[in-house]
């Protein structure tokens, strides 16, 4: 069982950078891939960001690619995402995602459960 908790969402401008973080309560947390995921209202959930068990692989949405940065500290429990030159349409509410990893598979097929966090808002305003 794995238990994620989102945090650093909130109202920015346009341009603004923010940094969300996602503490994970599990004593294996370097054996999970790690992943952030997104959905907007009245959209479905959309995937952003992963990074592999030992941070050595990570994947990008092409929507967000070269703006946004996915990265863990597996010593604290914590994954993050940086989130660079924000714009409207990146208003959401962001999860966290937890599943086993592999050696070099950012965020690999699973066959078992995912876990998730109950998500962090962010609002960037035009």
């Amino acid at each position: 069982q794995v238990q994620l908790a989102e945090s650093g969402g909130r109202l920015v401008q346009t341009g603004d950078a923010l940094r969300l973080s996602c503490a994970a309560s599990t004593r294996t947390f370097s054996s999970y891939a790690m992943a952030w995921f997104r959905q907007a209202p009245g959209k479905d959930r959309q995937f952003i960001a992963a990074i592999s068990w030992d941070g050595g692989s990570t994947s990008y949405a092409d929507s967000v690619k070269g703006r946004f940065t996915i990265s863990r500290n597996n010593a604290e429990n914590a994954v993050y995402l940086q989130m660079n030159n924000l714009k409207p349409e990146d208003t959401a509410v962001y999860y966290c995602s937890a599943r086993p990893g592999r050696p070099g598979i950012a965020w690999p097929t699973n066959y078992g459960v995912d876990y998730w966090g109950q998500g962090t808002m962010v609002t960037v305003s035009s």
